[in-house]
């Protein structure tokens, strides 16, 4: 399995996973120029746009240690652009990072809200307010 189809199955398990918690999910592989981002979703009143990381090995660190500096800006800018063109700069909204470890038939998946602030932070991955633990199912 290569890694677009990792990739892919994570996409899918993160969709799933937050239609289950009541997500309602807007668009999936939105693209512009800027970004890419996996998976946009509605949560009450908050748009949340999500950054999938997927893995089966460990051997290049966790999944979400790939965001970074740089493409935790193009998922902002390219969140910012989606805002924009949608007339909804007004909205409340948080970037997310869902993190799934794949083994065999099952997985492991950690949601981290709120990973991303805005442009001039770092990835708020170690936060343990907003990390939720998957156990492997």
């Amino acid at each position: 399995m290569n890694n677009k189809e990792i990739g892919k199955i994570g996409e899918n398990i993160a969709a799933q996973y937050l239609e289950k918690r009541g997500y309602q999910i807007i668009e999936r592989n939105f693209q512009c120029k800027i970004g890419e981002i996996d998976i946009i979703a509605k949560n009450k009143d908050e748009i949340v746009f999500v950054e999938v990381k997927s893995r089966k090995v460990l051997s290049y660190g966790k999944p979400a240690d790939a965001v970074n500096s740089i493409k935790k800006k193009h998922i902002y800018r390219a969140a910012q652009y989606y805002l924009l063109i949608h007339n909804q700069l007004d909205t409340y909204t948080r970037i997310d990072v869902i993190e799934v470890y794949l083994n065999e038939e099952k997985y492991r998946l950690n949601h981290i809200k709120q990973a991303i602030m805005d442009k001039t932070q770092e990835p708020n991955l170690n936060k343990n307010i907003n990390y939720i633990q998957e156990e492997w199912l």
